[in-house]
């Protein structure tokens, strides 16, 4: 392997911690703000970005929950989506890169995206229903505005996954014949 594949690889293995720690920080922080959404609302204007929901929660504690429950969910699946991938590129080893620990974490990979993509396509819809009924929903936007890009992402690397696991089982069978 070349100086500079190995200077890429190590580049994007930062990246992939930068962003993990940035999810994990997100996915804190708004468990911090359902946390004191429930006992000081107050503070709310004060918090990680500012999610003020207590209308809603005023309006239909059952709505808060389920809405609420949909964020967090989808937060906590992106980070362990990137603790994935840092696993992923820690143990991979690039001379011989076609291993069955690498094939099930690139599935495994591709679940999780699939699993977010999805989750956010249904909170999106939830919540655009409850618009009909008067409940402010602009400020959530952004916690599931690119869920038709997480499925089309989860079927890419499924592809990818798939080619992974067939080419394991041509890596066995050389080592077989050899």
């Amino acid at each position: 392997m070349s100086k500079r594949n190995n200077f890429v690889f190590t580049g994007l293995h930062i990246i992939a911690w930068i962003i993990f720690v940035g999810l994990c920080v997100e996915a804190g922080g708004l468990i911090v703000n359902f946390i004191f959404s429930l006992y000081k609302p107050e503070f709310i204007q004060n918090l990680y970005q500012k999610l003020d929901l207590s209308q809603m929660y005023n309006l239909n504690k059952w709505v808060f929950f389920s809405i609420y429950s949909f964020i967090l969910f989808i937060s906590i699946l992106k980070a362990c989506l990137f603790y994935v991938v840092i696993m992923l590129l820690h143990k991979i080893n690039l001379l011989k890169p076609f291993d069955t620990y690498v094939a099930g974490q690139i599935k495994n990979i591709s679940y999780y995206t699939l699993s977010i993509g999805l989750i956010s396509y249904i909170a999106r819809q939830t919540a655009q229903s409850l618009q009909h009924y008067g409940f402010e929903i602009d400020i959530l936007n952004q916690f599931w505005a690119d869920s038709q890009a997480y499925i089309l992402m989860a079927a890419v690397i499924y592809v990818i996954a798939t080619i992974f696991s067939r080419g394991v089982e041509i890596q066995n069978e050389n080592d077989l014949t050899v």
